[in-house]
Order: structure tokens, then C-alpha cells, then sequence
């Protein structure tokens, strides 16, 4: 009579292995089966427990991968002693049948594509800004319907964050010492628990502003698969320790920038970071998100410690999880560092139509920077989807005045919380008066920052042209012909600008001008 193991690699499966799971791959099928063990944390040790936890696993992970999971089925002996999968549609797929006699079960999932996976795509060289974009908006969309209530908010309570930062310190006290210096390991610690201490309010904030949600709690670059339909799959959310899916959205946004600064991609890891802010209208994650990278990236090298002492593990595996932990908790002291360089403020500005969008977003790619646009702002200030039109004669209605300046004063808000974070900031508004200028040099000059302002012009006719092609659909501006001679007439100079501070960019001319000047002003190097 066989092992379970023997018996499911005998059917010709593939075996995968974690510190928790073993993970067995036909060819269209995935079956995820629990190992019995108790880890502190988690807690597989009766056939009961692992049962419970393998429906929960179901239920979970339909929020972000909802037909990739189909179930979960049991597993018995048949009258040979030999191990049997209970097929699906008699297992009803909710946990197996009372009356079969299981040893195990089993999550049943539908096999994703390896090739599609994120990690695999950065490994080939393939994973782009634009892809981190489709992840990022389909993790937005699901936090913003995701669990908020009393319950979940516990644990955005800057007393729940330290006990978990302090339980990771006491369960790695003596076993991080073999992958990173004493005195590294101390500062670390000293860094995440005075970051929580210092910037208490920040995490008050985040808690009063609905950002403590049910998550994922797990979110890393081999969870996140692209696939060839354009279909995002986010696939192993925690499911055995609700504290650990509880938690601030940063903290999931974070794991995965986390994951690809691990490998190398800080350009990536900027990228995913920025496209998430935007989507999700958070840009105030950048006052957090050091902190929860650090903490993220320990996490995970406990967790790789933890499978590198692990003896009954395949021993390739454990120099593998030796290699990954050092690297993590050399990772999580970096977070901690200061930025070498000063970071920069980008105004981009000019007329109705003369380019503004496009070179903000081509300078984000450019310099690693988030954008936000005044559009967005306003509406967002509004509570109206972005893409609502609003047809308010020029400075009047939701554009007097007022509404302006509240919309000029959230951008520079914005700007200060990522400015604070070390990051460049671009923002992407008219900046028509010198007053508007003026308050965003001033924030640069406070936080010793750079300050850049970015002036796109183009003849008025292109200007009109462009505004005629725009109104054949949907957009966030309602910039529009009937206002823009009013809109120009109301246009201050940039004339009060030194030199140093002021570039102008004819967008009328090729883009490929266009993409050298930006290029220069990035200054990087082709």
C-alpha cells in the first residue's frame, strides 16, 4: 500500500512543493492538498481542519480568480488500499460527501498557463508597465468591493500592525542570524517599529479613509497570471489566519512591488505602484508603503527561513529557500534607507489640448514617477466617475474659482505625500496662473525638492482640432471648444520662471522630438 504522494505521482502528475502545501499538476487540473502542520501561525493538523480550510481556500479565491477555482473534493482508498481524487461533480465540489470514507481533500483548480504568470514573464523579459497596469486595476476594483467593516478595521490600528511586526521579529530572534548581521537585523526593527510610532497619524488616516479591507494577503508576482484572453488571475490568498488577509490595501500593493524590486525591477516595481495609485485614487499609500514593503519583504524571509530548516524538504529546495531569504531580509533593511537622490517635482502644464496627457504620461515611464491629473482630481473631489462629462461654462459651476483652487491644493497635497516618500511627482494641469505656479515652487523649495515645470504649447488651431477629434468620445477632460478661446484670453504667461525651472515642448512637431526633449530632461541615457 502506497503513500498518498506515490500514489498521485503514479498517476502521472507533476509535484510541487511548499512549506504547507503539496501541490499536484495534470494536465488541466490542479489539486492543492494541505500538509498536517502547525507553524504558529496556521494550523493543518487534523483531517477536519484541513477540510475547513481547503473550502475556505475555495470561497477566498473566486474574489480574484473566479473560474480558476472549482471546488474542493476528497480523497479515499478504494479496495486496494490504492489513494483515489473523488471526481468533482460527485464530490458536489463543496468539501466532499458525508458518506465516502476520505484520508484527505483536496482544492481542485483549473491549471493556469505557466508561461502566463508574471514571474515567468518578467524572467523572459515580457512583463511591461502595461501589464502591471491590468494587474493593478483589477486588484483595485477588487479592494474597493472587498470587506470593510468593524471587524477588519482592528487591524488597521497601528497596535494590530506592531504585534504582527513584533511577531515576526521574536519568531526569526535567532534564526535570521544566519542570513543577515545582528546589528542589520536590530535596525531593521528599530526602523518598522519607530516608522509606526512616528507616523501614527498616517496610519489613523488610512484607517478613517476605508483603506482596511479584506485582501489578499499574499500578493507576489507567481499569484498574478496574464492571460492571452487579457483575463487577470490572482490566484493563493492567505486563507488560514484572517490577520494576515486583513489589512491596509497598501499592504498588498506593497508585497508585489516588494516582489519585483526583489527581482531586480525597480523600474517595474515604481510602475505597478504608480498605475495602482491612479486606479484606485491613492496616491496617499505612498506616506505607507516603505514601511509595508519592509515589513513584506521580512515576512518573506521568514517564510523562505522557515522551508531552508525545513529537513524532510527536497534539499535542492532549501539551498533555493537559503538564497531567497538572505536576499529578503537584505531587501527589507534597504527599504529603510534614505533615497540617494533629491527627488523632483514635475509641473506639467499649457493650453486646452496641447499635449499636456501624453507627455506626463510618457515622462512617467521616463523618470519611475506617479502622475496625477487636475481631471481626475476635480471629479474624484466631486464624487462623479472621471469619465462623466460636465458641460459648466468656462470658470463658472464646478470650475469657479473655488473648485479650482480645492482641486490645485489636492494635487499639491498628493504631491507632498509622495514627495515625503523620496519619489518624483508629475502633475498634470494647466497651471494657468502665476499664483498656481507659485504654490507648487514654494512645496518643491519646503521639501528641498527639484522643481521642473514642463510647458506644452501648440498653435491654437492644432489646439481646436485636437478638441474636435476629442469630443468624438468618452474622456476625464472636458476641455472644449466653446471654452477654450475664453480659457486662452485667461492664460497667464509663464514669463515669472527661471530658466532652470522652465522647458517649453512644441508638441506640434514629431514625437520623436518630443521623446529626445523628455528624454533630456529625465536625463537618460539611450
Amino acid at each position: 500500500m502506497g503513500s498518498l504522494k506515490q500514489d498521485l505521482l503514479a498517476l502521472g502528475m507533476e509535484l510541487r512543493e511548499t512549506h504547507i502545501s503539496e501541490v499536484y499538476l495534470a494536465p488541466d487540473t490542479v489539486y492543492k492538498i494541505k500538509k498536517p502542520v502547525q507553524l504558529g501561525f496556521l494550523d493543518f493538523t487534523t483531517l477536519e481542519l484541513r477540510k475547513h480550510y481547503c473550502a475556505v481556500e475555495v470561497q477566498l479565491n473566486q474574489r480574484l480568480a473566479e473560474g480558476v477555482y472549482r471546488g474542493v473534493v476528497p480523497i479515499v482508498r478504494d479496495a486496494q488500499g490504492v489513494h483515489q481524487l473523488v471526481p468533482l461533480e460527485r464530490a458536489g465540489g463543496a468539501g466532499g460527501t458525508d458518506n465516502l470514507d476520505s484520508v484527505e481533500y483536496a482544492v481542485v483548480m483549473r491549471r493556469l498557463q505557466d508561461a502566463d504568470a508574471a514571474e515567468a514573464r518578467l524572467a523572459r523579459g515580457v512583463l511591461s508597465d502595461a501589464d502591471l497596469a491590468r494587474i493593478a486595476q483589477h486588484l483595485a476594483k477588487f479592494h474597493a468591493a472587498a470587506r470593510c467593516d468593524a471587524q477588519t478595521e482592528q487591524y488597521g490600528q497601528c497596535s494590530a500592525i506592531e504585534a504582527n511586526v513584533v511577531e515576526n521579529f521574536e519568531q526569526t530572534r535567532t534564526s535570521a542570524q544566519a542570513f543577515l548581521a545582528a546589528g542589520d537585523l536590530a535596525a531593521i526593527e528599530r526602523w518598522q517599529r519607530g516608522f509606526l510610532a512616528r507616523e501614527h497619524a498616517r496610519f489613523e488616516a488610512r484607517l478613517r479613509a476605508g483603506r482596511i479591507r479584506d485582501g489578499h494577503g499574499d500578493l507576489r508576482l507567481e499569484h498574478c497570471y496574464l492571460e492571452a484572453d487579457g483575463a487577470v488571475e490572482i490566484i493563493d490568498c492567505i486563507e488560514f489566519n484572517d490577520r494576515f488577509r486583513y489589512g491596509d490595501v497598501c499592504a498588498d500593493v506593497a508585497f508585489l512591488a516588494m516582489d519585483l524590486a526583489w527581482h531586480e525591477r525597480l523600474d517595474l516595481s515604481e510602475a505597478f505602484l504608480s498605475a495602482y495609485a491612479h486606479a484606485a485614487d491613492d496616491f496617499d499609500l505612498y506616506g505607507v508603503v516603505d514601511f509595508y514593503q519592509s515589513y513584506r519583504a521580512y515576512v518573506r524571509g521568514k517564510v523562505s527561513a522557515m522551508l531552508a530548516a525545513d529537513e524532510k524538504a527536497d534539499e535542492t529546495a532549501r539551498r533555493t529557500a537559503h538564497a531567497r531569504a538572505r536576499k529578503y531580509f537584505q531587501l527589507a533593511h534597504a527599504c529603510t534607507r534614505e533615497p540617494l537622490e533629491r527627488p523632483t517635482l514635475y509641473l506639467v502644464g499649457g493650453l486646452i489640448a496641447s499635449g499636456k496627457s501624453s507627455v506626463s504620461r510618457r515622462l512617467a515611464q521616463l523618470v519611475h514617477a506617479p502622475v496625477t491629473d487636475a481631471d481626475h482630481v476635480r471629479k474624484r473631489l466631486a464624487g462623479t466617475d472621471p469619465n462623466t462629462p460636465w458641460h459648466d461654462a468656462a470658470f463658472s459651476g464646478r470650475y469657479a474659482p473655488a473648485q479650482t483652487d480645492a482641486v490645485y491644493g489636492e494635487l499639491l497635497r498628493r504631491a507632498e505625500v509622495v514627495l515625503k516618500s523620496g519619489r518624483s511627482m508629475i502633475l498634470d494641469a494647466s497651471f494657468r496662473s502665476q499664483q498656481q505656479r507659485t504654490a507648487a515652487r514654494e512645496l518643491a523649495e519646503r521639501l528641498d525638492c527639484s522643481c521642473t515645470f514642463i510647458e506644452c504649447v501648440a498653435d491654437p488651431h492644432v489646439c481646436r482640432a485636437r478638441l474636435r477629434e476629442r469630443a468624438r468620445g468618452p474622456s476625464v477632460s472636458d476641455g472644449r471648444l466653446d471654452i477654450f478661446d475664453a480659457f486662452m484670453r485667461d492664460f497667464e504667461p509663464f514669463s515669472e520662471l527661471p530658466p532652470q525651472q522652465h522647458v517649453r515642448i512644441d508638441t506640434q512637431r514629431d514625437f520623436a522630438d518630443t521623446e529626445a526633449r523628455l528624454r533630456t530632461i529625465a536625463r537618460v541615457i539611450s
